[in-house]
């Protein structure tokens, strides 16, 4: 799968492996429209007892448009495309994590269900998340899961934290349209470079003034453009870049404060300002019980002292608008070789370890086990003596990282787990 990547909306020998794998288990498939599928273990789809849930765990499955840098053997084998943010690795870890959860049922039913979701085109605004939740896909999660790669933590290691974990994530153009002329007599043209200038520095500053300082934003342009002649004021610009913020209230205000700051800053020169404000994802906020959950299922694989508090991340993730339906929580999956170098993601060189899959894929062995799906609340559901009660969760993994990477396992109390 790494050596063959597909970018967003175009991941069909994705889905038709991942959708033969799952059926070659007698795992029923429902394929998306254009790219995608969806599949479910567990109690079987038609039995719609009243008191049986539903447990969400989604991966996304595109690639980058850039270069592969490595000289892996498995490195992409199309010019432009790489797994530079470890998709395939997420799309690997829940085949595995279905294909087990199978094996699991067959010998001992599951309590509930569990859907797998996996979602094209993560990489583009919008993003995939919204085509699969207006598909229906999500209706009847309870809570939902997922793992994003970790480059800057090691294998053997899982960061978690309660609340929000990413940023939200705007898309901003600015073109600007003016009179040029000759750089001689620069009192005679608009100076759009000037203004674009302008622009670029002073939106950002003035934009730290408007919003709370507390929500984090953050304005970096990616590209300006402008001119091709030293001597000539041109008469077309623009600046591109994203805006990142960490707080929600702050993100639905950013976009009217980036609109009339950018018309503020051209006006004293007389040029034309259209802004491109492209909404792209809110912040992923994990909800606090189902990062417990998550903790407890990652302390199952690598010991207590192998869930570490992660950091909120700058970075944006389409995850976030299936949180904005249900509970759930996203997880880091430590990927570095322990001693190695840390390749950031969306570079060329990223290397991940791939002792890191097992530990993101096995579900429990056999016997049922405390995780996140089965009954209801006691509220909604019939009431049984404690020992006829079913078990209410199937999430924990098996530890299915090398032995080298083993951790002894907790106890029978599970032991806290920081997610500050």
């Amino acid at each position: 799968m790494h050596a063959h990547p597909e970018p967003a909306r175009e991941e069909h020998r994705t889905t038709d492996l991942v959708a033969a794998r799952l059926e070659k288990a007698d795992v029923a498939v429902q394929r998306l429209p254009g790219t995608g599928l969806v599949a479910e273990v567990g109690r079987d789809a038609g039995d719609r007892e009243s008191d049986v849930r539903t447990v969400g765990l989604r991966a996304d499955m595109d690639a980058l448009r850039m270069d592969d840098l490595t000289a892996d053997p498995w490195r992409s084998t199309v010019d432009g495309l790489a797994h530079a943010c470890g998709h395939d690795v997420h799309t690997v870890a829940l085949l595995g994590a279905g294909l087990a959860l199978r094996e699991q049922h067959a010998r001992s039913p599951l309590p509930g269900r569990v859907r797998l979701l996996f979602q094209p085109a993560e990489e583009v605004m919008p993003g995939g998340a919204r085509d699969l939740l207006d598909a229906g896909v999500a209706d009847g999660i309870e809570s939902i899961y997922a793992l994003h790669c970790d480059p800057s933590i090691d294998v053997g290691q899982v960061g978690l934290r309660k609340g929000p974990i990413t940023s939200a994530c705007d898309q901003v153009l600015v073109r600007l349209r003016g009179k040029g002329g000759h750089t001689s007599r620069p009192h005679l043209t608009q100076d759009l470079t000037f203004a674009l200038a302008k622009v670029v520095t002073d939106v950002p500053a003035a934009l730290s003034r408007r919003l709370d300082p507390r929500a984090g934003a953050s304005l970096v342009w990616g590209y300006v453009r402008a001119g091709s002649a030293k001597n000539v004021v041109p008469s077309l610009g623009e600046a591109g870049g994203t805006l990142r913020i960490l707080d929600v209230r702050a993100w639905e205000l950013a976009r009217g404060f980036v609109t009339d700051l950018v018309a503020a800053v051209v006006a004293p020169y007389g040029v034309q300002a259209e802004v491109e404000y492209v909404r792209g994802v809110p912040p992923v906020v994990n909800s606090a019980g189902p990062a417990r959950s998550f903790a407890r299922a990652a302390t199952g694989v690598v010991g207590a002292s192998g869930v570490v508090t992660t950091e909120q991340s700058l970075g944006g993730e389409d995850f976030a608008w299936y949180l904005e339906r249900t509970p759930g929580a996203m997880a880091r999956l430590g990927t570095r070789t322990p001693g190695g170098p840390t390749n950031d993601l969306h570079q060329g060189d990223l290397r991940v370890d791939d002792r890191a899959v097992p530990i993101g894929a096995e579900p429990a062995g056999p016997g049922r086990r405390r995780g996140a799906a089965g009954r209801r609340p006691a509220a909604h559901r019939r009431r049984l003596a404690p020992s006829a009660r079913p078990a209410s969760r199937i999430t924990r993994l098996r530890a299915g990282a090398p032995r080298t990477l083993r951790h002894r396992r907790p106890s029978a109390v599970d032991r806290p787990v920081c997610c500050a």
